[in-house]
């Protein structure tokens, strides 16, 4: 039999509700066997075997949106002598296009890796990660972090597409592990319209929730909307899509997706700047959840999301920290303090709590599973050293990480 693990500290915390004072949580074989007063814990399963004192238990950080396989990003750019601030959203499309072509499936997967250890070194115990190529997907190993990968669908040739389509769904059905599979059709400029009805019967027939990137910039708006701008005349032209160039039509993004099948309950929609009170009703009526990216956005320049027209019509929102292609680090601390300043007003630290645990975990479907300190689900946790009462808005101005705990297992 598993042996039980008692971890007590000053506060144990579960953002949505009130800070328990002398808290603890009792773990046995990864998973939390039960969460909340120390003395009750400590009666039910003896002395403890770690104590935190001035110091606080919370669930580890649920990143809704990463491209982990981009980690190393920053050094592949200074390499390929692109070390450049693009003007525009495409410009930097174009850049980041450049710099990949020189790395390597085996650069990829170290930068993969790094990525999972500086997650997991920042609190975030579970990802919703976007994964260019299905052969990446073993690096997870056994790492320990949770969530979901997300295979990227990218592509405007039909037959072409048909074996990528057929390589992810078949890398998502064969997996096993920590993390669960799902789909990315990657934008509304990157696939074909005629290809998002195979994708919806795909993703409906294995189970498979979809990630999408949506509404991110201006120029992409002004390319659903009438084939024109940047995308059409210098993304196409560059990638080679000039075929593939389509007639006006008049639509937003949103239906767009909407169109093909592919917005639902189970679809993670990312970015959403540019998105207009129909479009918003369109997503909430469809029941996607809605990943604010604030520091990717104020990097590329592209504007801030409508936070509070999301609230007021009640759509579900997690935080996501995008890549190091267009970020500093992928610490959800740094986003939620950013995200405080971004939507001042509009988010409170203990909503901004949430949306990194609770809302993140039911983002990827996985609400089940992690996300809060409760019996049953994977000990996930943080535990951070505060001075003084446990709030919030402290934790957020004054925490310091001190130990991160996944799966049980303390993180080296």
């Amino acid at each position: 039999m598993d042996t039980i693990s008692l971890y007590t500290a000053a506060w144990l915390y579960n953002p949505g509700q009130a800070p328990i004072s002398g808290g603890g949580v009792a773990v046995r074989g990864g998973k939390i066997l039960a969460a909340g007063p120390s003395a009750d814990l400590i009666s039910a399963y003896g002395p403890p075997t770690i104590e935190y004192p001035g110091c606080v238990i919370l669930p580890g950080f649920v990143n809704a949106h990463t491209h982990l396989q981009l980690t190393r990003f920053p050094a592949w750019r200074l390499r390929g002598g692109l070390d450049y601030h693009p003007r525009r959203f495409t410009d930097w499309i174009i850049q980041a296009i450049k710099v990949l072509r020189s790395v390597t499936p085996e650069e990829s997967r170290a930068s993969l890796v790094a990525g999972i250890s500086a997650s997991l070194r920042a609190g975030t115990t579970c990802v919703g990660d976007i994964v260019a190529l299905p052969e990446l997907v073993s690096a997870y190993g056994e790492t320990g972090l949770g969530g979901r990968f997300y295979l990227e669908l990218i592509g405007q040739e039909p037959s072409q597409f048909e074996l990528r389509l057929f390589g992810a769904v078949h890398t998502a059905t064969e997996i096993s592990g920590a993390l669960r599979p799902g789909l990315s059709p990657h934008a509304p400029y990157t696939l074909h319209e005629n290809l998002l009805p195979t994708i919806a019967v795909a993703a409906r027939a294995e189970s498979l929730p979809l990630a999408l990137h949506l509404e991110e910039s201006r120029e992409e708006v002004d390319f659903l909307f009438d084939t024109s701008g940047p995308m059409a005349e210098l993304l196409y032209p560059f990638v080679g899509w000039q075929q593939y160039l389509p007639a006006p039509r008049r639509i937003t993004p949103a239906h767009f997706f909407d169109q093909g099948g592919l917005l639902g309950p189970s679809t993670l929609v990312v970015h959403c700047v540019q998105t207009t009170p129909a479009d918003a009703a369109l997503l909430q009526e469809r029941g996607c959840s809605i990943c604010l990216c604030p520091r990717s956005n104020e990097r590329l320049a592209v504007g801030i999301a409508p936070v509070h027209l999301f609230r007021k019509l009640g759509i579900p929102l997690c935080l996501g920290t995008d890549s190091l292609a267009s970020n500093d680090s992928l610490s959800l601390w740094d986003e939620m303090r950013f995200a405080l300043q971004c939507y001042k007003g509009l988010l409170t630290p203990e909503e901004l709590f949430r949306m990194a645990t609770t809302g993140g975990a039911a983002a990827l479907g996985m609400q089940d599973q992690v996300g809060s300190l409760e019996a049953g689900k994977r000990a996930d946790f943080q535990v951070v050293a505060l001075d003084g009462p446990c709030t919030a808005e402290r934790l957020l101005a004054q925490g310091h990480l001190q130990d991160v705990v996944v799966a049980g297992d303390a993180v080296s």
